[in-house]
C-alpha cells in the first residue's frame, strides 16, 4: 500500500522502516531534509496516488493542527488523514470536521512501543468510521506486533477513541511505573539485600508483576546499578493530567494515577513549599523545631528520617527554592 508519512523523529522514522521492510511504498516528510523524501508538503501530496492516505506523526497541539490544516488545502475527497501522535482525544472531532469540509476523511490512532516499536511492533488502538479503519488495514497489519490481530491492535470506537485509549494506557503506565520505582527504593535502602537487580530479574518470569516494564527496568539497572547519577527530574508529557481530568469529569476515582503523577510534579522541586508550610504549621500548634536549609539532622535515633536509598539535598552554597516571594 502507498502511505505518506509526515514527521520522521524517532517513532515516525522507525514506523517508516517498519513499513518499508514489510513491502509498503512509504512517502515521508520533515522538516530535516537530510532524512525527507519530500520537500514539502505539497511535494508530498504531489507523489501520492489517489484516493491518498497520509499519517501525521507530529508533536500534539499547534503543530498537529497546522499540518492537518495545511492538508485540509491540498488534499482532495476520497483522501485520508491519520493522527498517529499523542493528541488529546478532544482534538480529533474538530480536526475530522475541517477535513470533512474538503471530503477528506479521518482517523485517530494511539500508537505505543516507544523506540522499540520498529523491532517489536506497535500497539495500536485507532478510532473512526469502520470504512476508513478497515481500508488501512494493510498499514496497521505491518505496524502491530506478529500473533494474533487482537493482542495488537483495535478498533477502539468512533473518531476520537483511539487517542482516549492511547490517553488511558498512559495513564495506566505511570501507575505502574511508579509502583516499580517504590519498590525498588525499598529494596535499596535494606542492608540485608545484597543483589537489587537479580530481584527484578527474578520477578521477569513466573511472578505476576512481570512487564515489559519490569524487563526495561531491569536494562535500566544493568546499564547503571544502583541508578547513580540519574537526576530524580521527570517530566510529564500530557497523557496523564488529561486522564486524571476525565476521571474527575465522570466521577472515576483513580487514586494510584493521581500520585504518580503528583510525584512527578515534586521531581522538579529541589525544596517543597508545601513541606515548608507543614514545616512551619508543626511548629505554630505543636511547638516542633522549624529547621532552617542546612540544619536537618537526616537521621532520627530508632527510624530512618530520609531513605537509605536516598541522597539528602546539598544546600551548601546554592540556593534552594521553596516558595516565591509574595508580590503583595
Amino acid at each position: 500500500m502507498q502511505m505518506g508519512l509526515i514527521g520522521l523523529g524517532k517513532m515516525g522514522g522507525n514506523m517508516r522502516d517498519r513499513l518499508k521492510a514489510a513491502g509498503h511504498d512509504i512517502v515521508g516528510y520533515d522538516r530535516n531534509p537530510d532524512i525527507s523524501d519530500a520537500k514539502d508538503l505539497a511535494d508530498l501530496v504531489s507523489r501520492l496516488d489517489a484516493p491518498r492516505a497520509v499519517w501525521v506523526m507530529v508533536p500534539a497541539g499547534d503543530p498537529t493542527r497546522d499540518t492537518i490544516e495545511q492538508l485540509a488545502d491540498l488534499l482532495d475527497e476520497g483522501d485520508l488523514v491519520i493522527d498517529g501522535g499523542n493528541s488529546k482525544f478532544t482534538d480529533d472531532q474538530a480536526n475530522a470536521d475541517l477535513l470533512k469540509q474538503q471530503g477528506v476523511e479521518f482517523v485517530d490512532c494511539g500508537v505505543s512501543g516507544g523506540v522499540w516499536g520498529k523491532e517489536n511492533g506497535y500497539g495500536l488502538m485507532c478510532g473512526g468510521d469502520e470504512k476508513n479503519v478497515e481500508r488501512l488495514m494493510p498499514i496497521f497489519d505491518a505496524l502491530r506486533p506478529e500473533g494474533p490481530r487482537e493482542e495488537g491492535w483495535v478498533h477502539a470506537g468512533e473518531v476520537g477513541a483511539g487517542h482516549y485509549a492511547k490517553m488511558v494506557h498512559n495513564g495506566i503506565e505511570y501507575g505502574l511505573m511508579h509502583a516499580y520505582a517504590e519498590g525498588w527504593e525499598l529494596l535499596e535502602a535494606k542492608d540485608i539485600v545484597k543483589d537489587v537487580e537479580g530481584c527484578f530479574r527474578a520477578w521477569s518470569r513466573g511472578t505476576v508483576v512481570r512487564s515489559w516494564l519490569l524487563d526495561l527496568m531491569v536494562k535500566a539497572l544493568e546499564e547503571t546499578p544502583h541508578l547513580e547519577g540519574v537526576s530524580e527530574y521527570s517530566t510529564d508529557s500530557g497523557e496523564g493530567r488529561w486522564t486524571l481530568e476525565e476521571a474527575i469529569n465522570l466521577a472515576v476515582p483513580m487514586p494510584v494515577l493521581a500520585a504518580a503523577l503528583f510525584a512527578r510534579f515534586t521531581s522538579r522541586q529541589e525544596n517543597s513549599p508545601q513541606m515548608q508550610a507543614v514545616a512551619a504549621l508543626r511548629g505554630q500548634f505543636g511547638g516542633h523545631e522549624v529547621m532552617k536549609f542546612g540544619q536537618e539532622p537526616w537521621r532520627k535515633e530508632g527510624q530512618a528520617e530520609v531513605s537509605p536509598a536516598a541522597e539528602k539535598k546539598d544546600t551548601s552554597g546554592e540556593a534552594t527554592p521553596g516558595a516565591k516571594a509574595s508580590e503583595h
